[in-house]
């Protein structure tokens, strides 16, 4: 077992970034995390926890360096805002954290997700899977886990862990906060997507969290390179999720309505935004489920929260539910 030690966290002030620090701080891991303005990402990071915040731009490779010094481990967990620019920001990004883990000797994590994939890899994939995307984000995606995967020959070593889309109270970019439900106002309706007996993966950030951090304490077990699939909140009929919302604001006669699609096309070639939207409907109009037995045989049983009190919590933190006691839970289906 890796013992806790000294953990980089890049977009420490991000969904999935600020759950791994959070995880790894309960492990007793000291946690750094970098930013351009210290200051402001302490104040505005009170959920995260204790973390020494340093001063530094993860597209500054000698930044990146010196934050990775002593470090074991660097979560990797920075992305262009809103999709903008991701050959231009992502890539640079991640040759720079890449370049910190050679030189400090850490073990790199990057979160990893399914557009990696195309029709010859669905409806199930594994790690094994033939990787030829659909979309220009995925074969981005692609060329980042393939530099991962040449930088193993060279002696850094890397983990990607793969999950479906994200929700939770700190994934503000999420299609759950951004299209499902409104953060801060009571629920008056639900807005789903996609196509509703369609199955979706959902990823709960603190389930998925929990699930690297085990990861990174057998990391000295894994190869150079490796890549391991989280299971997550997969529903079987994607309108579920949206079922759960309605189930856990206790009103099961709230609307769910449908996602305005025409005015996004209409309007896509003013909003980059929607443009970057309709690349990925693609993914609501097909399922694709991650194969997890891998990640189940290196860490046992994969942490999972109940989607209705998954969705519950996220909801309350949300302010869109009142924080009263739950609802009973939802009948269990075997998948």
């Amino acid at each position: 077992m890796t013992k806790p030690g000294i953990a980089l966290v890049i977009g420490a002030t991000g969904g999935i970034g600020g759950e791994v620090a959070r995880a790894l701080l309960a492990q007793g891991w000291e946690v750094r995390a970098l930013h351009r303005d210290p200051e402001k990402a302490r104040q505005s990071s009170s959920r995260i926890g204790k973390i020494e915040w340093v001063a530094g731009d993860a597209m500054n490779r000698a930044d990146v360096i010196a934050a990775a010094e002593g470090a074991s481990v660097i979560f990797h967990g920075a992305n262009p805002p809103a999709y903008r620019n991701w050959r231009g920001l992502a890539l640079p990004m991640l040759a720079n954290a890449i370049a910190a883990a050679k030189a400090s000797g850490a073990r790199l994590v990057f979160p990893g997700n399914i557009y990696n994939y195309g029709p010859d890899a669905w409806p199930v994939v594994d790690e094994a899977s033939p990787q030829h995307p659909a979309t220009r984000k995925g074969a981005i995606r692609v060329e980042m886990e393939q530099m991962l995967r040449h930088a193993a020959d060279d002696g850094v070593r890397s983990l990607v862990v793969r999950a479906g889309d994200f929700f939770g109270v700190s994934a503000p970019s999420s299609w759950f906060q951004t299209v499902m439900v409104r953060p801060g106002r009571r629920l008056r309706s639900v807005v789903y997507p996609g196509a509703r007996d369609v199955g979706h993966a959902w990823a709960y950030l603190p389930d998925l969290a929990q699930a690297i951090v085990r990861l990174i304490a057998i990391e000295a077990r894994l190869p150079a390179f490796e890549t391991v699939h989280f299971g997550g909140q997969w529903v079987r009929r994607g309108v579920e999720m949206a079922e759960a919302v309605r189930h856990a604001a206790g009103d099961p006669s709230l609307p769910i309505r449908r996602f305005p699609w025409p005015v996004v096309y209409i309007a896509a070639p003013f909003v980059n935004l929607f443009r970057e939207m309709i690349e990925m409907r693609y993914l609501w109009r097909t399922a694709v489920q991650l194969d997890n037995r891998k990640l189940v045989a290196l860490i046992g049983p994969e942490p999972h929260t109940p989607l209705d009190v998954a969705v519950r919590e996220t909801l309350r933190e949300l302010g869109c539910v009142p924080a009263s006691p739950a609802p009973s839970p939802l009948p269990s289906v075997a998948l």
